[in-house]
């Protein structure tokens, strides 16, 4: 095989040359073409039939530097290439970032950071920007879909500066209308931008790159810049050395091979045999790699089920290793190879270190929502954001990977101890229709979204429609605290049912509410059936209104109180309460009631005697 005998060569030399693929990781918001652009990186040679000697990849694309070299002859620099290839993941925009964090070092030596000519920078695009700044990982932007331009004439896989010279005057002036106003864009990040070939001062100015995925026009500045700007400035990163680094990305069950898990090996080699350390739902997952195997070049990738295998594999590569005993391993999370004077205890502890942050974050009340999330980066992010002042979800349980009847169990237990949050937030993970059975018997919720915010609107629409219900089981306890005065000349029925007219002293008149007397021994009269305001039925009064009430009996066998016989005009009416109604008002009306109404609520617990 061709790249192993490049690889062998290459570490003959002194470690300058000893270089590692460096890892390029696509970025840009939805529809700007991020995938598009590697299919035109892969696929140039693909139309004529022949392989290209390119190493497809698990979510990675591996490009040898032959390829490389080939794509860029037109630019004539082929004289520089010291990496063995380039190694570019494809991962749903941003994810792979937030995720694929090799300890402590973002997975990713550079970024591509795809925006659309048309649209200049959208949501996504800036998110993407703050995570790279965040990292601060060096990136290099693709203007892509330069070939929408009004006009344009095609040439194929053209270097862009030998295209730009093909385009008519008007292109030209649209082409760099469009510029300017992204590269104002930037600005208003805090970004400073130019074209590559104008670009002075690499370190300081990020650098733009016209490309048209459809046509090919400038991928090959793309792939050399991305090449030569990697050896350049990062020849301490991309020293290769025997230390292992090694992420998982993703965990699947392949036929005939069982589960198996994909990863990105950034540095070091590993063996057939090897002895692996996995961090797992359960505790960490001891192991040894039974095979390594990586899909076979462009052609037979399509049948289905061949990989090559490998007796042992050099860093920046994607590999699939299939083990015993993965079925718990978690994606997201690092790998790491007990060496022959390595003790065993010590790398599971270190390969739980992922783990352990994220299971800080679960409430030790035990009272929460239950969150099942694809890969530990996602689920982290959904903790965070779950944690952070403006949502404030506690969470009581996790999950990594597809929600089963035993999860649904799991959040189920909350049905006994909090029932609002008997739910199972799912973040980007199928739920089996087993689960959702099993909760609808049970009743316990289950949201799924792809996208963290839909997932938090669900949840708070359901907690808000939770507390609407439970208000509605509780009004009939609750009992608004009021005093009121019985307005003279205003008797119009002294009994059967009472009807008066009356001035709200303080706090709020509500229908429902309990009517007693304290200067008479605080006999009950009844409750309020309805509430007139100016001829008009309301639903409550606040202090300062005069209303008319009708007040019927509450209980049928005996007479109800008569007004002249058991209460006289100068008597006060208070609302009955008692320590459930104040319980209740507690826990479902709190903002309900303003100061002066809970210090009413105080001083009427006083005169009622409620410890």
């Amino acid at each position: 095989m061709k790249k192993e005998a490049s690889s062998s060569d290459a570490t003959s030399k002194e470690s300058e040359d000893n270089l590692r693929s460096p890892i390029c990781c696509i970025m840009g918001h939805v529809d700007t073409g991020k995938t598009k652009l590697l299919d035109c990186i892969r696929g140039t040679n693909v139309q004529e039939g022949e392989a290209g000697g390119i190493t497809q990849q698990i979510g990675a694309t591996y490009f040898p530097a032959e390829n490389i070299r080939d794509r860029t002859k037109e630019l004539k620099a082929d004289a520089k290439l010291k990496v063995p290839g380039l190694l570019v993941i494809d991962t749903p925009g941003h994810e792979s970032f937030t995720n694929l964090r090799t300890r402590g070092s973002g997975l990713c030596d550079i970024a591509i950071l795809v925006v659309d000519i048309m649209h200049g920078l959208e949501p996504q695009t800036i998110e993407s920007i703050n995570l790279l700044k965040m990292r601060n990982t060096e990136f290099i932007v693709a203007l892509n879909k330069v070939d929408r331009l009004y006009g344009w004439k095609t040439c194929r896989n053209a270097p862009i500066v030998k295209a730009m010279k093909e385009q008519s005057r008007d292109v030209q002036n649209e082409f760099n209308m469009r510029l300017t106003q992204i590269v104002t864009q930037f600005k208003e990040q805090g970004l400073n931008t130019e074209l590559y070939y104008k670009n002075r001062e690499m370190g300081e100015t990020f650098s733009i790159v016209p490309t048209s995925a459809i046509s090919g026009e400038g991928i090959p500045d793309l792939l050399l810049l991305l090449v030569q700007w990697t050896q350049k400035t990062m020849v301490e990163k991309l020293t290769y050395s025997n230390e292992i680094q090694c992420t998982v990305l993703e965990v699947k069950v392949i036929e005939g091979h069982g589960t198996t898990i994909d990863v990105v090996l950034v540095n070091g080699v590993l063996h057939e045999g090897d002895q692996i350390v996995v961090c797992g739902m359960q505790g960490p997952i001891v192991t040894s790699i039974r095979a390594l195997l990586t899909p076979h070049p462009m052609k037979e990738l399509r049948v289905k089920g061949t990989y090559i295998h490998h007796k042992e594999i050099k860093a920046a590569m994607g590999i699939k290793i299939t083990a015993q005993g993965l079925e718990h391993a978690i994606a997201g999370t690092g790998l790491y190879v007990v060496g022959p004077d390595d003790d065993l205890d010590d790398v599971k502890e270190e390969a739980m270190e992922d783990m352990n942050s994220v299971m800080n974050r679960i409430d030790k009340s035990g009272e929460g929502v239950y969150v099942q999330a694809s890969t530990l980066g996602s689920l982290e992010a959904l903790l965070e954001f779950l944690k952070s002042p403006a949502v404030k979800i506690p969470v009581s349980g996790i999950g990594i990977g597809p929600v089963h009847k035993k999860d649904v169990m799991k959040a189920s237990v909350m049905l006994e101890k909090r029932k609002e949050y008997a739910v199972i937030l799912a973040f980007d993970v199928k739920v089996t229709p087993e689960a959702r059975e099993l909760s609808n018997e049970l009743g316990v919720k289950i949201y799924d979204a792809d996208i963290i915010y839909h997932l938090f609107d669900q949840f708070t629409a359901h907690i808000n429609a939770f507390k609407e219900e439970k208000k509605k089981e509780a009004a009939d306890d609750a009992v608004f605290p009021c005093v009121l005065k019985i307005l003279p000349n205003c008797i119009f029925n002294k009994k059967d049912p009472i009807v008066l007219g009356v001035d709200v002293l303080e706090g709020i008149l509500k229908i429902g509410t309990p009517i007693c007397i304290p200067q008479r021994d605080f006999i009950d009269i009844g409750r309020v059936a309805s509430i007139e305001n100016n001829h008009k039925a309301v639903d409550f009064a606040k202090k300062g209104l005069k209303v008319a009430i009708k007040i019927v009996g509450t209980n049928s066998e005996e007479q109800q109180k008569m007004f002249g016989r058991h209460f006289e005009i100068e008597d006060e009416l208070v609302s009955h309460i008692t320590r459930r109604s104040i319980d209740v008002l507690k826990a479902n009306y709190r903002e309900e009631l303003n100061m002066e109404e809970w210090k009413l609520v105080v001083k009427l617990k006083n005169l009622f005697k409620i410890q």
